[in-house]
């Protein structure tokens, strides 16, 4: 039988590396993502990895002028696992008052049980959302 073993990576596409990737650092730090490497991209361009747990999330700078929309083909959102009600709390708390950053949704109920969320667009117009289910 054939099965996964996860996600390996993510990479996102981001209007200004300069600008988000220290959003993203300090966003992941926290969570346990500490470490970062740096990757030639296809065509020349630098990737850089932000490393946690097992998974790993590239930032690359966009190539071309349009804006992101989650409506088109491509991402929707991003969903970040977070160990407890209060580090939901605190991680929406932290990143509503950051520069660029615009808060969609406080953590609220899903109406599936005890999990809750909360939604925010990062500097570049991606949705993330932060998850915390005590049933996982």
């Amino acid at each position: 039988m054939l099965r996964s073993t996860g996600v390996h990576h993510v990479d996102l596409v981001v209007r200004s590396v300069e600008r988000t990737l220290p959003f993203y650092r300090d966003l992941l730090g926290p969570l346990g993502w500490h470490g970062i490497s740096e990757v030639e991209g296809e065509r020349g361009e630098t990737i850089w990895y932000l490393l946690g747990h097992e998974t790993q999330i590239g930032l690359r700078e966009a190539q071309s002028p349009s804006a992101h929309d989650r409506y088109s083909v491509g991402l929707h959102h991003l969903a970040l696992k977070v160990g407890s009600e209060e580090a939901l709390n605190e991680i929406f708390a932290r990143v509503s008052e950051w520069a660029g950053v615009v808060a969609e949704f406080a953590p609220e109920d899903l109406g599936q049980g005890p999990k809750r969320h909360a939604m925010v667009y990062e500097p570049g117009g991606i949705r993330l959302e932060f998850d915390f289910d005590p049933r996982v």
